[in-house]
């Protein structure tokens, strides 16, 4: 109900409980006269949606809010002039609960509201944006303590509203601030504050934060009012508060951090290893001249023992320092344990039985893997009890589910629900290449053979071994030259990246890779055939032949070659998926940006208020990852090709192939040749390729994404000297970039920040990193890379040659020749296990065009206004997507058992569903 009467326009609170019997008018001033003058104008004119037609009913927010007294009430007093009266104003306080508590918990929440009766309570205290011409600090109220604490202890709702107020006089002006001090022993969630009583109308102030108890935190904490000010426009009562704020943000950059702080700072990644368990625990640092990489979140751990440049660890379950406002909220938090829980279930079983029966082994048929689908294969083990108790979860297992063998049980991926043996077929393998998990490595074929970029010093002829007699017979009559012209070449290039990593990784136990290209040849109907794979390995005297072509088959024999090249190209693929295109270009890569955003920019700073929804969980889920992921032997070193030196072939693509200039989507497909500049076209652009699912799909995204921002930026910017002048953003963007990504921030491409079409550039690129181009690379994870046979994360055998060995059994049966090149069953499970968490929606995901508290984050209306606006346009590429894959003449993302393109498509339900474009990345 309150919810709805603040959506409505109405207040929070009784008005009538205002209205002091003096009824004296509240003296508030107008906002800033440049917000003001706005209001009248709109400098970019987004796609809008009359209200009524919106889904759901959003309070019109084009009028400020009216007074909340009457007429009667706001007539000055005569000798108002000479002696300030004092008024009484309320505070509608919405603290979140959390739905599970400890026993501990629970014992000092009633602590809490016990001490509450005697003064250990929760304190506010409203600032004015007037300064007191006496002080010259800010005009403050009285002090204000939350009502009925201890009587709403034990309220079950999952929000609990409270009550405050304030004394102020009649020349106190406009609330600008509020600080809250916990005097509790206990942190809690501060949703929101709302205040009522000044003519103005109602004062927002969306606060979302933990508040830590006065023995962790011993200052105020400070909450500014939705209403957006750049640095230079602050009111003169916010001053000193807006510096304090950030300063306390940034910390010292000493000490360890505590679980309750909330200091944001930098450090390179000198965690991932643990040099304490031995050399083979032992990882370099990323970060620094040696190794380039950007920075991560500062926790200050100690060293280690054996290595002082190697930070200690923290090992699961123990948690490792995020900000305390960056970690997952409880939804959130039981989703991924649920989630990790799985995971652990699914590797710990198989480890189980490989000590009593070999269970660690290859895969014997296609059979082993349908069971994981199918039969619950890892529960026959007759152990089941006793695992269960080991693991010390029975009850949060039988809480998740009466029967744990949903648990122990994969989902069908979508890869073979609708075709059991689509992955097998040319087709599937080259249109995942546009509208697969990774489609954003595929290129125009610019000259032919390619050439590599490689030292040829060190890693041989850079020439390829590809050669026109090799795909000539491909190309529908055309010459290899006609095709280059006409653009019907195109390649996915793994040779660089990989080659430098392959004797290291050859010679690791159980890990079999080459460095790979794929040719393709654009077909009259739109869709790609593979005409040629080249295979490389480390060029050295004692090998005749390093470099080896397969093209398609035309016997059983060279089916089962031609089906292993293409395993390894996936394996390839799986690899810079994850580890480059994911990893770095989105979690990694856009860190700094965030880092700098809370030590630099306030948070009534109007580019902190557009960020803000994008930088959600992101620390935490890095952080996760720093820990069980990425870390010595964790899940991707066991799970991929490069195994340990899977971080070191990330640090090595950071440096040789990222551009913060090239990472918005126009930019990266000019790049990659898919694309040429095309002013007719609606994006500027003219695809090469006209049905490729992800670009189309995404540059409706980028061109909504970036009208939005330019609305917004040119809203708070009308002139480039703002910007230049703006000292918080240009210490956020040199912060960012000069500290952040420290190792190339020397390089000549980095953009400049001195116009708005700067600004509107670098904010629409970090706003798609997070979100879009996040999503497309994320959730499809399971539904195309659960099948493991499909997209297999690690090859465990080379193909053999006439002379190998081994050509002799491959000949014999090379299905099982086949399987056992492929990842272990153990191996398996366990990266089916992890893609599986990290294709999943949360139930508190915000998608794209969505915001917590929608009509109340910006005090600024014609903003909110844009933002609705936004929405509506997020909705209709909604529908053009629908409507595209329905679309039988799109044979990429259409047809017989093809899996339709949504993983741009914005919205998703909670769990798997291979679709939704959140906000920030998340997971």
């Amino acid at each position: 109900m309150a919810l709805a009467k603040e959506i409505m326009g109405c207040s929070l609170i009784d008005r009538s409980s205002f209205v002091s019997s003096s009824k004296v008018f509240l003296n508030c001033t107008s906002n800033n006269n440049r917000f003001q003058q706005k209001q009248k104008r709109f400098l970019v004119n987004p796609v809008l949606v009359p209200l009524k037609q919106r889904r759901v009913h959003l309070r019109k927010v084009a009028k400020p809010p009216v007074a909340a007294l009457s007429e009667e009430v706001i007539k000055p007093v005569p000798d108002q002039k000479e002696k300030a009266v004092k008024f009484k104003v309320r505070a509608a306080v919405t603290v979140r609960n959390k739905n599970k508590e400890d026993f501990k918990e629970t014992l000092v929440k009633h602590l809490d509201a016990f001490t509450d009766k005697i003064g250990r309570n929760v304190v506010l205290e409203l600032i004015s944006t007037e300064e007191d011409p006496k002080t010259k600090g800010p005009k403050k109220s009285s002090e204000a303590v939350l009502k009925d604490w201890s009587k709403k202890a034990n309220v079950k709702a999952e929000r609990v509203h409270y009550t405050a107020e304030f004394t102020v006089d009649s020349s106190f002006g406009v609330p600008g601030a509020i600080t809250v001090t916990n005097k509790h022993q206990r942190e809690f969630f501060l949703e929101s504050i709302t205040i009522e009583g000044f003519a103005c109308g109602p004062v927002h102030f969306p606060c979302n934060s933990w508040i830590q108890s006065k023995k962790d935190y011993p200052g105020k904490r400070i909450f500014f009012s939705n209403q957006p000010y750049l640095p230079s426009e602050t009111p003169k009562g916010l001053r000193a508060l807006r510096e304090k704020e950030l300063r306390d943000q940034r910390g010292n950059g000493k000490g360890v951090r505590k679980l309750s702080d909330r200091v944001y700072d930098f450090d390179v990644y000198n965690d991932l290893g643990n040099p304490d368990r031995g050399i083979d625990f032992a990882r370099p640092t990323l970060g620094g001249e040696k190794i380039p990489y950007p920075r991560r979140c500062r926790t200050g751990r100690l060293p280690t023992e054996t290595d002082i440049q190697a930070e200690s660890r923290v090992e699961k379950p123990m948690p490792t320092y995020v900000p305390r406002d960056e970690q997952f909220e409880e939804s959130k938090q039981n989703t991924f344990s649920a989630g990790r829980l799985r995971a652990v279930l699914h590797n710990l079983l198989p480890q189980l039985k490989a000590s009593i029966s070999a269970y660690n082994r290859d895969i014997n048929s296609f059979a082993d893997i349908d069971g994981l689908y199918k039969e619950g294969l890892l529960l026959k083990l007759g152990l089941h009890e006793e695992i269960m108790n080991n693991l010390g979860l029975p009850k949060l297992v039988s809480k998740i589910q009466d029967s744990s063998e949903g648990l122990l049980k994969f989902e069908t991926p979508k890869i073979v629900s609708k075709d059991k043996f689509a992955w097998l077929r040319d087709d599937e393998f080259a249109r995942q290449a546009l509208a697969g998990v990774n489609p954003v490595n595929v290129e125009r074929v610019a000259t032919f053979p390619p050439v590599s970029k490689l030292d040829p010093e060190i890693y041989g002829p850079q020439e390829s071994a590809l050669k026109e007699e090799h795909i000539v017979g491909q190309l529908n009559g055309m010459t290899v030259r006609q095709a280059l012209e006409e653009n019907k070449l195109f390649m996915v290039d793994y040779h660089d990246i990989y080659l430098p990593f392959l004797d290291r990784i050859n010679a690791l136990d159980g890990r079999k890779s080459y460095a790979t290209r794929t040719i393709f040849f654009l077909t009259p109907i739109g869709t790609l055939k593979p005409i040629a794979i080249e295979l490389s390995l480390p060029h050295t005297a004692q090998r005749s032949q390093s470099k080896r072509v397969v093209t398609p088959p035309v016997d059983a024999t060279t089916n089962w070659i031609w089906q292993l090249a293409k395993a390894h190209v996936c394996s390839n693929d799986v690899g810079v998926h994850q580890l480059v295109n994911h990893w770095l270009r989105t979690h990694a890569g856009v860190e700094p940006f965030i880092l700098a955003s809370y030590r630099q920019l306030s948070a009534m700073h109007p580019i902190f208020k557009l960020l803000d929804p994008h930088m959600r969980y992101t620390l935490e889920i890095n952080a996760i990852a720093r820990q069980t992921l990425i870390s010595a032997d964790g899940v991707i070193e066991s799970c991929f090709t490069p195994g340990r030196y899977c971080m070191e072939l990330s640090a090595a693509a950071y440096r040789s192939h990222w551009r913060f200039d090239k990472e918005g989507l126009p930019a990266d497909l000019i790049r990659r040749g898919i694309a040429v500049p095309d002013p007719t076209q609606p994006h500027g652009l003219k695809l090469l390729i006209e049905d490729y699912p992800y670009a189309s799909d995404g540059l409706l995204i980028w061109n909504a994404i970036e009208n939005w921002v330019r609305t917004y930026v040119n809203h708070y910017y009308p002139n480039s000297s703002l910007i230049c002048n703006d000292r918080e953003l240009q210490s956020w963007y040199h912060e960012s970039v000069h500290v952040g990504h420290a190792d190339i921030s020397h390089e000549d491409w980095w953009p400049t920040l001195k116009t708005a079409d700067d600004l509107v550039s670098i904010l629409t690129t970090i706003i798609w990193l997070a979100s879009a181009q996040h999503a497309a690379l994320n959730f499809g994870q399971y539904p195309y890379g659960g099948y493991v046979p499909s997209r297999p994360p690690l090859m465990r055998r080379l193909i053999p040659e006439e002379n190998d060995p081994e050509y002799a059994n491959f000949l014999a049966d090379p299905q099982k020749y086949f399987l056992s090149a492929l990842p272990s069953l153990l191996q398996a499970t366990k990266f089916m296990a992890v893609v599986d968490t990290l294709s999943t929606h949360s139930p508190d995901e915000e998608y794209l065009g969505e915001r917590q508290q929608p009509s109340i984050w910006s005090g600024d209306a014609e903003i909110i206004e844009a933002f609705y606006g936004f929405s509506a346009e997020i909705r209709r590429i909604e529908k053009e997507i629908e409507k595209r894959n329905a679309d039988s003449s799109l044979r990429n993302r259409c047809g017989a058992g093809v899996i339709p393109y949504e993983l741009l498509a914005p919205s998703s339900d909670p769990g798997v569903t291979c679709r939704g474009v959140p906000n920030s990345v998340s997971i």
